[in-house]
């Protein structure tokens, strides 16, 4: 008797395994384990993000802390704050991992969403001044020397501005409304920032196209372009002869010129620039830094002597009271109030 209740069981059990829901056929089961990667990938790239922005802050926080030359006072403390940091993140990987192995089991999408808050959370810090700070520190370190030359000729640009007379350059932007279509297209068909652009013509004529005595014309009071320049821009008007006191011409030769000088120096703006202002006069900036072993701008400027070396503060000052008419609406004082950080804040074209 009892053997048969037995076998009944059994039967009864494998009738009840034949009769429930089929197991999930091979297309559901690839759909489910697409979704746990696509979750796994936005958790993953969450919780990078986090940690990107714990490295800038507390590198760039290292850096101020520890700027120097000093072996013990400042290499040294600033290599223990890089390996202190490396196993703060790895401790706080296996962390994450300890905490959500047994969610998946209840809820598959909450580790996807706490890093999610937790990614929106710390992006909503990074918006602050202090993290600009911590970014501008570890920007310098790696930048090394570059990012130091940047940086004093960015404060000479700022200072510039600060003795600028404000109405006249209000003025002078005025006058650059008409022209700023045909400078947009020039600047768009060349690959060239549309405001420094504008720094450019408010510097070459003030944007009042004429003939000069020293030979310039137009808009941006074009002297001798490259001839390969000449054709290109001919040939991209439809093989149209060129005037060059036609302001879309003008535009588009300057465009093409400037990015010339630009590719010439290795998209350096600065280098670009000047070497736009001199031209082939000299056989070019590029023969005159051979000449004298110079490599940047810095190193040049002592050698320029009766050449405009402060030709590319002049544009940039320009380019930075047209971004900030156009983004404040108005050309405030750099001396009054917080003026001078919102302005950096805003930052100089091409920078």
């Amino acid at each position: 008797m009892v053997k048969q209740t037995t076998v009944k069981r059994a039967v009864s059990r494998r009738g009840a395994k034949k009769k429930g829901a089929p197991p999930p056929d091979l297309g559901t089961r690839i759909l489910g384990h697409g979704q746990r990667l696509i979750w796994l990938a936005v958790e993953g790239l969450a919780l990078t993000f986090v940690a990107l922005l714990a490295v800038v802050v507390v590198l760039g926080r290292a850096t101020a802390r520890f700027a120097g030359v000093d072996l013990w006072s400042n290499l040294l403390p600033f290599a223990g704050v890089v390996l202190l940091l490396a196993g703060l993140i790895f401790l706080a990987f296996r962390l994450w991992l300890v905490i959500r192995n047994p969610a998946p089991l209840k809820a598959p999408a909450l580790p996807v969403l706490l890093a999610l808050s937790l990614a929106v959370g710390v992006g909503w810090l990074a918006i602050g001044d202090r993290f600009a700070q911590d970014f501008g520190q570890l920007r310098s370190l790696v930048g090394g020397v570059r990012q130091a030359e940047i940086t004093t000729l960015a404060h000479q640009v700022y200072a510039s501005y600060r003795r600028a007379d404000l109405v006249q350059m209000q003025t002078l932007l005025e006058r650059a409304r008409p022209y700023e279509a045909v400078i947009a297209e020039a600047a768009s068909r060349y690959q060239v920032d549309p405001e420094v652009m504008v720094g450019l013509g408010a510097v070459e004529s003030s944007f009042l196209p004429r003939d000069s005595k020293d030979g310039g014309r137009g808009l941006f009071q074009i002297t001798s372009p490259p001839q390969p320049v000449v054709t290109a821009v001919s040939d991209a008007l439809g093989g149209k002869s060129l005037d060059w006191r036609d302001s879309r011409h003008n535009a588009l030769l300057a465009a093409a010129t400037w990015r010339h000088y630009l590719t010439l120096m290795r998209n350096d703006l600065f280098l670009g620039l000047l070497a736009y202002n001199i031209g082939p006069k000299n056989g070019g900036l590029a023969s005159i830094m051979r000449q004298y072993g110079a490599k940047d701008f810095v190193t040049i400027q002592p050698y320029l002597q009766n050449l405009p070396r402060d030709y590319p503060i002049r544009v940039l000052t320009a380019a930075l009271a047209f971004r900030l008419s156009r983004v404040l609406g108005q050309l405030p004082r750099y001396e009054e109030g917080d003026n001078a950080k919102q302005i950096q804040a805003i930052g100089i074209p091409g920078l």
